[in-house]
This record gives C-alpha cells, structure tokens and sequence, in this order.
C-alpha cells in the first residue's frame, strides 16, 4: 500500500496571532500500508521531522514523535542550522529505517511497510511543501525578543531548506 501523510483544518493557535505563532498545526492523517493514523498534531516540526528521516533513521520511541502534540522551544545549535524541538510526550510516532534504496516503516504494534525511498520521498515533500506554502502564504512572523527563541526559529528554518533541498 506504501504511504502517504496529509494535513486539513491547518492553523494557528487559537489565541496566538498568526504573526506570533511559530508552529503550525493541523489534523494529520497517515497511512502507513493499511493502517491509518490520525492526530492533531504540530505540522511544522512533523515536517521538518520526516525531512530528517529521508536521511536518517527514526527509532520509534526514542526521540520526538513524528506526529508531535507540540514544541515547546525550538533549540538552535550554535551554527543556527539544525534544531531540537521540545515538546510533551503526547503524540503518535513509528520508526523509519533505511535499507540500501527503501525505507521500513514500523508501528507500535510490529506492523512493517516496505517502500521505495523515491517513493517515501515524493510523500515527504509534498508534505512538506504544503506546509510551507501555508506559511508563504501567512502573516510575516514577529520574531520573538529572546535570542533562544529567535535563533532557534531561524534555525528550523535553515534546516527545512537544508533538508528540502538537499
């Protein structure tokens, strides 16, 4: 069945302005072979999370989930290219594992999908790219006062083209 990731009744925070929220959010709907997924979940850095996975993998479990409830901070690192999202421990995630030209998708309950990576990578950008057109499309964002805040928004953003146009 192979998979495929998208996202209705995308927005901002409901009593955050459009200009003051940095991360976007949605209801996501994934098919992972048969089984589908859905959450209300932190788009922004679901995106930016499958763009890592295109080139590493994912461990279920051991780091953020891949359909995050939300991020707290976004941390830059100190070349302002790669970032961590902190967020809660709510959330959906699977694991992503790379093998020679596919990618393994596994969930909490030993399900496996077996894809192609250009397959997986078609997904992933669409995706991705939908997500940023939604910003493209948004109220310029005020940056936030704190230098952590700030730089850790510049960063994601760094990383997403990293990653996009890798």
């Amino acid at each position: 069945m192979g998979f495929s990731i998208d996202a209705t009744n995308i927005k901002w925070l409901d009593g955050i302005t459009e200009t003051e929220d940095l991360c976007l959010h949605g209801h996501a709907v994934v098919y992972i072979g048969e089984k589908k997924l859905e959450y209300e979940a932190t788009i922004s850095a679901t995106a930016l999370y499958l763009l890592k996975t295109l080139t590493e993998d994912h461990i279920i479990n051991t780091d953020n989930q891949l359909l995050p409830c939300c991020g707290f901070s976004i941390l830059p690192n100190d070349t302002l290219d790669n970032v961590t999202i902190l967020g809660c421990p709510n959330g959906i995630d699977w694991s992503v594992i790379h093998e020679g030209d596919t990618v393994i998708l596994e969930l909490e309950d030993g399900t496996k999908e077996k894809i192609s990576i250009d397959e997986y990578k078609k997904a992933v950008f669409e995706f991705a790219d939908k997500v940023e057109a939604f910003y493209k499309t948004s109220a310029p964002k005020k940056l936030p006062n704190d230098k952590i805040d700030r730089n850790g928004y510049i960063a994601f953003w760094n990383e997403w083209q990293k990653r996009r146009h890798k």
